[in-house]
């Protein structure tokens, strides 16, 4: 939908169609934070016009911010916007949907027979083609939000922090945001025409002007709406949310005692979502541990089973949790049938790893709406852009090694870690497909559904065969 096509007295944007694109965002998220951000962006920014990439970036750059999974969030704040609450609900949970009940289904496979052959096969190809989007997004996304040499520059030095150093992703964000506040407090005004183009750059770009979209119209006719925030407003979403999320706990821990199983599950995933800055990776380490060692809900090495399980399905990396809350109630489930316990495990751990993040979005995104126009604050989230980009770029380089290649070894040099690929594990056929997607996606414009569905049967095939 065009914004010029839009009349004054018609709506927007209806919200069954909103719908639709919801449903398939959820059912094509694939590919983890990067190649959701990327489909996102490609679906919402670059073909519906729905929002601009500068409101597009600055509401990313709030969902990085807080602890969860960022695309998840940052499909709820884009349904807030368009819709308001129920906007929000609908593009935060039809997010969750597909791949909670995929990986539900796995699982239930998983336990009873330990062998999840033939749904690997169907994920296969899916791989390749997700790491296409997540490089064409790294270049669109880059040059839509580098457009100054310090902004690359901060790019750079994202990606080599967390790639060659494994710097934890929230320092790498602070640091992105001071150098960010202190390029556009000193560089621009108190530098003047000292300060080279090449550096500054258009100052006006980097202070965030809106290329349009349907947000800015809604924006328009509900300047006191329920984008301005109240004191009111936000107590009211703090104990609505907070009693969404904290009351199912405080009632399992009441009725069962906090050594029951559901009692551990619901505290301590509700512990996770509070922790859970820079995404699934950064506590997958401590998680496991746990859940081996101090629980005993897994077996060592079935959390990697887990980990596979969550790669190739839709929805966000996180969702492992919930590979691991029907594992420690199926194992313990007391006078219910093993699966019905560990379904209720499931859906559990769900609850207090995803509710947090409603509040979170319902919470902070009026506020950050209204500081949008904050020239400090534009340079701070701008800086935080430029790691943004560095740390898809990270993540794509990731997945491609992960993907394509069966080891990697790592060379140390000046301290640094530099994965390097064992051309012998490569699989040449994935990179085949990754190629193809690539190509045909960038230049013959393929539409990114045909490409994946291809990918998918192209793949299953060359595992039957093969």
């Amino acid at each position: 939908m065009n914004t010029k096509e839009i009349k004054e007295d018609q709506e927007p944007l209806p919200f069954r169609e909103a719908l639709r694109v919801w449903i398939k965002i959820g059912l094509l998220s694939f590919g983890g934070p990067a190649g959701q951000i990327a489909l996102m962006h490609r679906m919402l920014v670059e073909e519906r016009k729905w929002i601009s990439n500068d409101r597009f970036l600055h509401a990313l750059n709030y969902c990085h911010l807080l602890p969860g999974p960022e695309a998840q969030q940052l499909a709820t704040y884009i349904g807030w916007l368009l819709h308001g609450t129920r906007g929000g609900l609908a593009a935060g949970l039809l997010f969750i949907i597909p791949g909670m009940v995929t990986v539900l289904i796995l699982t239930l496979i998983y336990a009873g027979f330990q062998h999840v052959a033939a749904v690997q096969a169907l994920f296969y190809g899916l791989k390749p083609a997700v790491l296409a989007i997540v490089v064409i997004a790294v270049f669109r996304i880059g040059a839509k939000a580098l457009k100054t040499g310090y902004l690359m520059l901060l790019a750079g030095l994202a990606f080599i922090a967390m790639f060659f150093y494994h710097a934890p992703f929230p320092v790498v964000i602070v640091v992105s945001g001071l150098l960010g506040y202190m390029g556009m407090t000193f560089c621009p005004q108190r530098l003047g025409e000292r300060c080279p183009r090449w550096i500054c750059g258009d100052i006006a770009a980097v202070q965030g002007i809106d290329e349009g979209g349907i947000i800015d119209l809604l924006l328009a006719k509900d300047e006191r709406g329920r984008f301005t925030p109240t004191l009111v407003r936000s107590l009211k979403v703090l104990v609505t949310w907070g009693s969404i999320w904290l009351a199912p706990v405080l009632l399992i821990v009441i009725l069962f005692g906090p050594e029951h199983v559901y009692s551990q599950i619901s505290l301590f995933f509700s512990k996770m979502a509070m922790v859970t800055f820079g995404g699934a990776y950064a506590v997958l380490s401590y998680m496991a541990q746990e859940a081996v060692s101090g629980y005993g809900w897994l077996h060592p090495g079935e959390m990697l089973d887990g980990l596979a399980l969550a790669e190739t399905t839709p929805g966000p990396l996180i969702q492992v949790v919930q590979f691991v809350g029907f594992l420690a109630a199926y194992r313990d489930p007391g006078i219910l049938n093993p699966y019905i316990a560990g379904i209720l495990g499931t859906i559990l751990t769900v609850w207090v790893t995803f509710a947090p993040c409603f509040l979170w979005i319902f919470l902070g995104a009026p506020y950050v709406e209204q500081l949008r126009h904050n020239r400090l604050l534009n340079g701070a989230l701008s800086g935080i852009t430029a790691a943004v980009v560095g740390v898809v770029l990270n993540l794509s380089i990731w997945f491609g090694l992960s993907t394509l290649f069966g080891k990697t070894t790592l060379s140390q040099f000046w301290g640094a870690a530099i994965p390097v690929p064992d051309l012998a594990s490569a699989d040449w056929f994935g990179l085949l497909l990754a190629l193809l997607s690539f190509i045909v996606m960038r230049y013959a414009k393929f539409g990114m559904i045909t490409v994946l569905t291809g990918c998918a049967g192209l793949g299953f095939f060359w595992k039957l065969l093969f």
